[in-house]
């Protein structure tokens, strides 16, 4: 049996379109298997260019912002960005600091401390502000859920500008202004931005009344850092701002990330998606997780190469510091689950949680189980916790369902957050399974693989690897091709890795032979066979200075 469920995608059904002049018919097959139906659909995908950068003035509110930030740049007010503390509110924030500065305003940054202020705004930090004499508050990546903050805002004469990603709830905040793609009235052409691409749009917006456009040249890495991070889909703007990005890292980046590129090490120049989801975020990201995100922000707009080298440094040690924490209690969060028996979902937690990777813990557990996964902090008085989830089930739909008991909560449908009287958690994990259990009886719950096509190891062969890098960036909405071959034989099989936890393959097939490696699959090595069907993707192993392609085994039956 599959250990994940293989689903092959579907051939084209026209075979005129399958055999279009213009691309190889398994090029064709990948672009059609991400929704690109169309031939003059394909040339724009793999061009990635401006053609996908819409107009800002078709979101809703942008009018309404452009307005009064320009006020607000005439009059020489104080403007506060108030950012959230992962790598997409931190890239947004130094976003908008950075541009609005450009343009002579006296901007500041604001991101709020996960621990001990946890997400979204704040009542006490907007009167902060106000007494540092901002008034005018912009939000970026929150904000969209904060009615009652900003009422507050209004109250104390702040005027707050929202820009956010998330879904609304059906009470809207009365912003001076709220752009947003997902607002019930938008018929902005892409709903998927992450919180900094809608911030980038803001300020697209403003350069562009202003007649100096040219100032956003400089501020595209900063896009594909949040839009990446944030696992915002790869596809139609998004796909441009990254290409973008990655372009300007490649050739000049900004002295933090190249400190943190050398400090990875990593290859300067050959930056990729993949590298920044692995290597670049988790390291932005470890600041806020375990101290304050503010370090993650300096390290973004730093003009000092000593400056930039010490706080690369910092965020290394404290990455490393991350992944133990991880570790440590994604081991117990595992007995607890295993204690308590497997159900539909699953949750875990205790008064020592570490709220920085609760969210970390969740989503591994969530991907070993495939159940939705919620791990708890809980206080005295107050529970805080962090969800993530299984595309057959909505997370953010099911907390709204159970938002009586909630004090705060917001997210995506595969991730969530949220805060509680702790004399409510165990009603919230009674409707949540509920909730769960209805929605997944009968489901199949295993990892679901999406199979591009169906090839032999030959088909691999010569400029095969180098046609489908046409369509990259890879990531959320565009995954790296993965292809279904069988009947392969097995030259030599064995572990490798701490507890043998990982398998090194040779595999053979009508006279081609290919490396392999099969991550996390040790404990099935007894289920290898002289021949296999193998489902896989290709990919590039560095070692030693040299390069070669190998096949990044992701799943494996014995052939029939």
């Amino acid at each position: 049996m599959n250990h994940s469920r293989w689903h092959l995608l579907p051939p084209i059904p026209d075979q005129r379109l399958a055999n279009h002049p213009d691309f190889p018919p398994l090029i064709i097959q990948l672009l059609y298997n991400r929704g690109l139906t169309e031939p003059s659909q394909w040339q724009s995908f793999i061009a990635g260019d401006e053609s996908q950068f819409h107009d800002p003035f078709l979101l809703p509110g942008i009018a309404q912002a452009v307005t009064r930030i320009y006020r607000a740049l005439l009059s020489g007010e104080k403007i506060a960005i108030y950012g959230d503390f992962d790598a997409d509110g931190i890239s947004a924030t130094a976003l908008l600091v950075e541009g609005l500065s450009r343009l002579g305003s006296e901007a500041i940054p604001y991101i709020p401390h996960r621990l001990t202020e946890g997400y979204g705004l704040k009542k006490a930090a907007l009167e902060g502000l106000y007494r540092q004499g901002v008034s005018l508050v912009i939000t970026v990546d929150c904000g969209i859920t904060s009615s009652a903050e900003i009422k507050a805002a209004a109250g104390m004469g702040l005027d707050v500008i929202v820009t956010d990603h998330h879904t609304p709830l059906p009470e809207i905040p009365p912003a001076v202004a709220i752009v947003n793609p997902r607002m019930p009235d938008s018929t902005y052409p892409f709903r998927e931005l992450a919180g900094v691409g809608v911030a980038l749009k803001l300020l697209q917006a403003l350069l562009q009344n202003l007649g100096k456009e040219e100032y956003l040249a400089g501020l595209m890495d900063l896009v594909a850092l949040g839009t990446i991070a944030d696992l915002s889909p790869l596809l139609g703007e998004n796909r441009y701002l990254v290409k973008e990005g990655l372009r300007q890292i490649n050739a000049s980046p900004r002295l933090g990330l190249n400190a943190m590129i050398t400090q990875a090490g990593l290859n300067p120049g050959s930056i990729s998606a993949e590298n920044i989801s692995w290597t670049i975020a988790p390291r932005l990201n470890a600041a806020g997780r375990l101290e304050h995100a503010i370090s993650s922000y300096k390290l973004l707009i730093t003009d000092s190469p000593r400056e930039a080298y010490e706080l690369a440094a910092w965020l290394d040690q404290k990455n490393t510091e991350r992944q133990k924490l991880t570790s440590t209690f994604l081991t117990r969060a595992r007995e607890q689950v295993l204690a308590e028996g497997v159900s539909s979902l699953l949750f875990a937690g205790d008064h020592d949680y570490p709220l920085g990777v609760a969210g970390l813990v969740a989503g591994k557990l969530s991907e070993e189980f495939y159940r939705p996964v919620i791990i708890t902090r809980t206080g005295e008085k107050t529970t805080s916790g962090s969800g993530r989830s299984i595309p057959e089930f909505n997370i953010i739909a099911a907390l709204t369902q159970c938002r009586h008991l909630l004090s705060q909560f917001g997210g995506h449908s595969q991730a969530a957050g949220f805060t509680l009287p702790t004399r409510n958690l165990a009603s919230l994990q009674q409707t949540l399974r509920r909730i769960a259990e209805e929605q997944l009886a009968g489901a199949d719950l295993r990892r679901r693989l999406d199979i591009d096509a169906a090839v032999t190891l030959p088909d691999l062969g010569g400029d095969t690897f180098q046609m489908t890098q046409l369509l990259a960036p890879f990531g959320k909405g565009n995954p790296l091709p993965i292809f279904l071959s069988r009947r392969v034989e097995v030259i030599s099989c064995r572990t490798m890795g701490n507890g043998d936890e990982h398998l090194r393959l040779k595999l053979r097939q009508d006279g081609s032979v290919w490396d392999g490696v099969a991550f996390r699959l040790g404990s099935y090595l007894a289920e290898i066979t002289s021949h296999l069907d193998i489902v896989y993707n290709l990919e590039i192993d560095r070692w030693k200075g040299a390069e070669r392609l190998r096949l990044n085994i992701m799943d494996f039956t014995p052939s029939i």
